[in-house]
């Protein structure tokens, strides 16, 4: 959809917005009067912005083109929604193109979060404060990102997920149902560190986490480890290889130690 009154990247309240057909609100939806609109991408692109019944959207929130809120999901104030994605970025120079932005019913996106174009959010997800999902990240339904969090490109996290302050998740992370990561993990998808070499690509290899894995605070997951469903990472580790499921790996290096439930063997 082409809109000529709103240029590339041009701001437009919320009366402008509906004059022009490109605000739809459900019942009981509260915009502020405050809030920002930017329908049109870096190409000129206009997309419509639908507000489901019962949402809220605070003041200094600004929405982007393309964006839905499934109903009684909440955008708290200074958060960013829909943002097209601009510029280099692991050999892809990306042109600043709008994409449809799903929010969940129930969803709550707190205050200062980014959430670029082309995320999906399923309902009564939690984004917390300041947290960052780059283009294209799913977030399953229920799950809770806290504070400060940043989640790369095309990651795709499941239901029930909890990602404690703090944490980094590369691009297209996996992280099935129920996982729960401490606060300061940080994973790793590129054994290298390949950058705008001009004679070759990354080979980009994310972590994997199944169902149910717990990680503790402060760990590092390298490239192409998988943590096995319902296995337990301690605090503080490195974990370089694939952790079995249902077993219990910490240290640096991390190693498997013993199955989970079982105790540890007095020294």
């Amino acid at each position: 959809m082409n809109v000529q009154e709103f240029g590339a990247g041009q701001e437009a309240s919320p009366a402008e917005m509906a004059r022009s057909g490109l605000l739809l609100m459900g019942e009981g939806a509260q915009v502020s009067a405050h809030a920002i609109f930017v329908p049109a991408d870096a190409q000129g692109v206009a997309r419509r912005v639908e507000i489901g019944p019962g949402c809220r959207v605070a003041a200094y929130a600004v929405i982007c083109g393309g964006t839905v809120l499934r109903e009684a999901a909440a955008i708290e104030e200074h958060t960013l929604v829909g943002k097209p994605e601009r510029g280099y970025a692991v050999g892809h120079v990306y042109p600043g193109a709008g994409a449809g932005t799903v929010i969940g019913a129930g969803v709550v996106i707190r205050s200062g979060a980014v959430v670029y174009a082309g995320a999906e959010i399923a309902d009564d997800a939690v984004v917390g404060h300041h947290t960052l999902l780059r283009s294209f990240v799913t977030v399953g339904a229920g799950t809770q990102l806290g504070h400060h969090l940043t989640v790369e490109r095309m990651s795709s996290l499941g239901a029930s997920v909890r990602c404690s302050p703090g944490s980094h998740l590369t691009s297209s992370c996996v992280l099935a149902d129920r996982v729960f990561l401490g606060a300061g993990v940080r994973t790793v998808n590129d054994r290298e560190l390949i950058w705008r070499d001009p004679g070759r690509q990354p080979e980009l290899c994310p972590p994997r986490f199944e169902t149910g894995a717990r990680v503790g605070s402060g760990s590092v997951i390298l490239a192409g480890v998988t943590i096995g469903a319902g296995a337990l990472v301690g605090a503080g580790s490195v974990v370089t290889r694939d952790i079995p499921p249902g077993s219990v790996a910490y240290g640096v290096p991390a190693r498997v130690r013993r199955p989970r439930g079982q105790k540890e063997a007095a020294s």
